[in-house]
Protein backbone atom coordinates (compact mmCIF):
# COMPACT_ATOMS: atom_id res chain seq x y z
CA UNK A 1 0.00 0.00 0.00
CA UNK A 2 2.76 2.54 0.72
CA UNK A 3 4.57 2.14 -3.12
CA UNK A 4 0.98 3.36 -4.96
CA UNK A 5 0.66 5.55 -2.33
CA UNK A 6 4.18 7.19 -2.47
CA UNK A 7 3.68 7.53 -6.02
CA UNK A 8 0.37 9.17 -6.10
CA UNK A 9 1.93 12.07 -3.84
CA UNK A 10 4.47 12.06 -6.20
CA UNK A 11 2.50 12.36 -9.16
CA UNK A 12 0.33 14.70 -7.71
CA UNK A 13 3.05 16.95 -6.48
CA UNK A 14 4.90 16.97 -9.82
CA UNK A 15 1.63 18.13 -11.76
CA UNK A 16 1.18 21.26 -8.95
CA UNK A 17 4.39 22.15 -9.40
CA UNK A 18 4.86 21.87 -12.99
CA UNK A 19 1.90 24.48 -14.16
CA UNK A 20 4.40 27.37 -13.04
CA UNK A 21 7.88 25.72 -13.04
CA UNK A 22 8.95 28.37 -15.38
CA UNK A 23 8.96 30.86 -12.94
CA UNK A 24 9.56 28.80 -10.31
CA UNK A 25 13.24 28.12 -11.79
CA UNK A 26 16.60 29.02 -9.78
CA UNK A 27 19.29 31.17 -11.17
CA UNK A 28 21.65 28.86 -10.24
CA UNK A 29 20.52 26.93 -13.69
CA UNK A 30 22.46 26.69 -17.24
CA UNK A 31 19.66 28.32 -19.68
CA UNK A 32 20.50 25.21 -21.61
CA UNK A 33 19.78 22.65 -18.22
CA UNK A 34 17.00 25.20 -17.60
CA UNK A 35 15.41 24.44 -20.56
CA UNK A 36 15.91 20.38 -20.41
CA UNK A 37 14.36 20.23 -17.08
CA UNK A 38 11.42 22.37 -18.04
CA UNK A 39 10.59 20.65 -21.32
CA UNK A 40 11.00 16.92 -19.47
CA UNK A 41 9.16 18.34 -15.66
CA UNK A 42 12.32 17.64 -13.91
CA UNK A 43 12.21 20.89 -12.28
CA UNK A 44 8.88 19.98 -10.57
CA UNK A 45 10.52 17.67 -8.30
CA UNK A 46 14.60 18.86 -7.75
CA UNK A 47 16.60 21.66 -7.80
CA UNK A 48 20.69 22.09 -7.54
CA UNK A 49 21.51 22.78 -3.96
CA UNK A 50 17.41 22.35 -2.83
CA UNK A 51 15.80 19.23 -1.40
CA UNK A 52 12.35 19.71 -2.92
CA UNK A 53 10.16 16.55 -3.92
CA UNK A 54 13.62 14.70 -4.39
CA UNK A 55 16.65 15.16 -3.71
CA UNK A 56 19.35 18.22 -4.85
CA UNK A 57 21.22 17.08 -8.08
CA UNK A 58 23.89 18.49 -5.59
CA UNK A 59 23.30 15.52 -3.66
CA UNK A 60 22.98 12.92 -5.80
CA UNK A 61 26.41 13.74 -7.01
CA UNK A 62 27.85 13.32 -4.04
CA UNK A 63 26.73 9.75 -4.60
CA UNK A 64 29.61 9.21 -7.06
CA UNK A 65 26.56 7.80 -9.70
CA UNK A 66 28.51 7.36 -13.44
CA UNK A 67 26.25 9.28 -16.03
CA UNK A 68 25.30 6.09 -17.49
CA UNK A 69 23.97 5.08 -14.12
CA UNK A 70 22.01 8.25 -13.80
CA UNK A 71 20.72 8.11 -17.08
CA UNK A 72 19.63 4.33 -15.82
CA UNK A 73 17.92 5.93 -13.02
CA UNK A 74 15.98 8.43 -14.93
CA UNK A 75 14.46 5.60 -16.77
CA UNK A 76 14.28 3.57 -13.69
CA UNK A 77 14.35 4.93 -10.61
CA UNK A 78 15.21 2.63 -7.57
CA UNK A 79 13.67 4.35 -4.51
CA UNK A 80 16.38 2.22 -2.32
CA UNK A 81 18.43 5.03 -3.03
CA UNK A 82 16.50 7.49 -1.52
CA UNK A 83 14.60 6.60 1.25
CA UNK A 84 12.86 9.33 3.17
CA UNK A 85 11.45 10.52 -0.63
CA UNK A 86 8.83 9.77 -2.78
CA UNK A 87 9.27 7.01 -5.23
CA UNK A 88 10.56 9.07 -8.57
CA UNK A 89 8.15 8.02 -11.48
CA UNK A 90 10.07 6.43 -14.40
CA UNK A 91 10.78 9.19 -17.06
CA UNK A 92 10.98 6.75 -20.25
CA UNK A 93 9.24 10.18 -22.27
CA UNK A 94 13.12 11.54 -21.43
CA UNK A 95 15.29 10.85 -24.78
CA UNK A 96 18.42 9.53 -23.95
CA UNK A 97 20.93 11.90 -25.22
CA UNK A 98 19.03 14.95 -23.36
CA UNK A 99 19.10 12.40 -20.14
CA UNK A 100 22.90 11.70 -20.96
CA UNK A 101 23.15 15.64 -20.87
CA UNK A 102 20.94 16.12 -17.44
CA UNK A 103 23.28 13.40 -16.02
CA UNK A 104 27.04 14.93 -17.22
CA UNK A 105 25.67 18.04 -15.64
CA UNK A 106 24.25 17.09 -12.45
CA UNK A 107 28.09 15.05 -12.21
CA UNK A 108 29.71 18.38 -12.43
CA UNK A 109 28.14 19.49 -9.53
CA UNK A 110 30.57 17.26 -7.28
CA UNK A 111 32.91 19.92 -7.75
CA UNK A 112 35.40 16.95 -7.57
CA UNK A 113 37.05 14.17 -9.61
CA UNK A 114 34.16 12.38 -11.53
CA UNK A 115 34.27 8.86 -12.31
CA UNK A 116 32.99 7.47 -15.46
CA UNK A 117 32.37 4.05 -16.31
CA UNK A 118 33.43 2.95 -19.93
CA UNK A 119 32.00 -0.50 -21.06
CA UNK A 120 34.33 -2.95 -23.40
CA UNK A 121 33.82 -6.52 -24.66
CA UNK A 122 35.97 -7.97 -22.18
CA UNK A 123 36.36 -5.60 -19.28
CA UNK A 124 35.14 -2.14 -17.38
CA UNK A 125 37.43 0.22 -16.97
CA UNK A 126 37.05 3.21 -14.79
CA UNK A 127 38.45 6.27 -15.42
CA UNK A 128 39.07 9.63 -13.19
CA UNK A 129 38.49 12.98 -14.81
CA UNK A 130 39.25 16.79 -12.69
CA UNK A 131 36.23 18.74 -13.81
Amino acid sequence: MKKPFGILIAAAALVAASFDANAQAPADIPADMNALMTKHTCIACHRPNQRLVGPAYADVAKKKYSDEKIVELIYKPEPSHWPGYPPMAPMTQVPKEDAMKLAHWINSLDGGAKTTTKKSSSTTKKTTKKS
